[in-house]
């Protein structure tokens, strides 16, 4: 357990980014899902529909250095090649 004033704010910080960066990882794992699920499906259009709303995801969780940058572009560019190679 934290004993310094400033160690107690630090673990308090770090439970407050944790829960910001679980929503964020959340976001990106069930859009993804919902893209595989459609073009399972071979919905393509509404999986096509469905990208941008995973771009901004990734984009930001890059952002805040949730993932790292090269992680957001590869998955956005697998997730498009799989995209279009179903069209």
């Amino acid at each position: 357990m934290p004993i310094t004033k400033s160690a107690k704010e630090a673990l308090r910080q770090g439970l407050r980014r944790r829960r910001y960066n679980l929503v964020k990882k959340d976001k990106i794992r069930i859009v993804r899902r919902d893209i595989r699920n459609l073009l399972i499906a071979k919905k393509t259009k509404e999986a096509q529909a469905k990208l941008p709303e995973l771009y901004k995801a990734l984009d930001k969780a890059a952002k805040t250095n949730v993932i790292k940058k090269n992680k957001a572009a590869r998955l956005k560019s697998r997730i498009t090649k799989s995209a279009r190679k179903t069209l």
